[in-house]
């Protein structure tokens, strides 16, 4: 929603060169809230779904940040100032969700790492040798 808003101040503002950025992150986190609301995460287990979740947030963080401190700073008029605020509150809301996502990034990579080949060659070798 914050994205959407952010879209909306930069069309009504003179800065609206910056409104594709807003536009591109709202439609992906439009996508990625529909995959997960209809378990396509479940379902396309090649994806890394957490990584794809923590990179949006990343660079969604960083490029909002950025064009913000542009839209403040070179714009005067009072819509690029708004999308200029929303876009902090939102490079706010981003790195919180990155610092949850990351979180659960970990989390995902810990549990990928007790399936992984290496594990299970070491109980295949303890198992040859209890046997010999």
């Amino acid at each position: 929603v914050l994205s959407f808003i952010i879209f909306i101040c930069y069309i009504a503002s003179l800065a609206a060169s910056f409104m594709m950025a807003p536009l591109l992150e709202f439609l992906l986190a439009l996508f990625l809230f529909f995959a997960y609301a209809s378990k396509l995460n479940e379902k396309f287990k090649g994806l890394y779904w957490p990584l794809t979740d923590f990179l949006r947030c990343v660079t969604a963080a960083v490029i909002y940040f950025a064009i913000s401190i542009a839209a403040v700073s070179k714009y005067s008029d009072g819509a690029s100032k708004a999308a200029g605020v929303f876009g902090f509150i939102a490079t706010i809301v981003y790195a919180i969700d990155f610092y949850i996502t990351f979180n659960d990034l970990v989390a995902f990579l810990k549990q990928g790492s007790s399936d992984s080949p290496e594990g299970h060659k070491s109980e295949d070798e303890d198992s040859n040798s209890d046997s010999d």
